[in-house]
């Protein structure tokens, strides 16, 4: 994969000399084909994470949480830096915001609950 990263870049300065748009287009490809090449690794794991969890006895509602959070955050910040690499940083950091709020609304039914988990153990409930 490192390979095929370092053969793209090389492509893609020698296509920044003739159009700047191809070069980009040529960079967004590039990174589609290589998502696409680790999906299949990238389920794996994620059914490997999933075998784990269920072994050590953890509530699923966590551990999909958790990978859902962990995938916005890879995509999200795939996203900012091909905005960033296009040019356009100021959507590429409102992408970050829009990830973070996103994992923040993903995450916000288990903070419900360990708030009630501790409200319950305080004294006088």
């Amino acid at each position: 994969m490192a390979a095929i990263i370092l053969v793209a870049v090389f492509l893609a300065v020698l296509l920044r000399e003739y159009s700047a748009g191809y070069s980009l287009l040529f960079v967004f490809l590039v990174c589609g084909l290589l998502l696409y090449g680790i999906a299949g690794e990238m389920g794996s794991l994620i059914a490997a994470i999933r075998k784990m969890a269920a072994y050590a006895g953890a509530e699923k509602i966590y551990v999909e949480t958790v990978l859902k959070a962990v995938g916005v955050a890879y995509i999200s910040e795939f996203i900012a830096n091909i905005a960033r690499d296009a040019g356009q940083n100021a959507l590429a950091s409102k992408m970050e915001i829009a990830g973070k709020i996103i994992i923040m609304t993903l995450v916000l039914p288990i903070l419900a609950m360990l708030i009630e988990t501790v409200i319950a153990m305080l004294p006088g409930r």
